[in-house]
């Protein structure tokens, strides 16, 4: 595992974006796309059907598109975690603040709401007194599920000890990262695409 502050040993080909729901994995991975040049795959989009309904192709589609030789996505779900997972060359790990990741899930999920923000496949947020039923509303999933990046990021750390992972703690971190050592990566490695 290595800090924002070093350098890549090369350019990644194959991105993961790990952390808990609302660290902002997507924003990221489009960022990381982007500098790179490669396509920005949007994991949410490829397993939640109309409805919210889970998609029957959503493993086939995974399978497709990370067989691919570059692309950059959210590290989610765990039909397809470990397949991501033994593909990628790198992962980042947006290991945010519990207090941070909570205030972005909440802001994000009133804005989509009041805003009637169309989200993938025709979905909409649901209404918002959902967060006191629904045990599996996002902004609950968030709150429990905050402590599971960090035994998954463990467990694969031992499971690919060559996979290069980058621990990013804070905004700051990132905005610091993507200037510095990740295109200052790209700058070095700009010839060996």
């Amino acid at each position: 595992m290595i800090d924002p502050r070093q350098s890549l040993a090369r350019r990644p080909r194959r991105v993961l974006v790990a952390g808990t729901s609302g660290a902002g994995k997507t924003t990221l991975a489009a960022r990381i796309a982007t500098l790179l040049g490669i396509e920005h795959v949007e994991i949410d989009a490829l397993y939640h059907g109309s409805n919210w309904i889970p998609r029957d192709q959503f493993l086939t589609d995974v399978e497709e598109f990370s067989s691919q030789p570059q692309w950059v996505t959210e590290w989610q779900y765990g039909t397809v975690r470990d397949l991501l997972a033994d593909r990628a060359d790198l992962l980042v790990w947006l290991d945010l603040p519990r207090v941070t990741v909570m205030r972005q899930v909440i802001t994000r999920t009133i804005r989509r709401r009041l805003r009637r923000e169309v989200l993938w496949n025709g979905n909409i947020e649901p209404p918002l007194h959902r967060f006191l039923l629904d045990r599996d509303h996002i902004v609950r999933w968030a709150w429990t599920t905050h402590h599971k990046s960090e035994l998954r990021i463990s467990a694969l750390a031992q499971r690919r000890p060559d996979l290069t992972i980058v621990r990013i703690r804070g905004r700051v971190d990132v905005e610091h990262w993507l200037a510095g050592p990740f295109v200052g990566t790209l700058a070095n490695n700009s010839d060996r695409k």
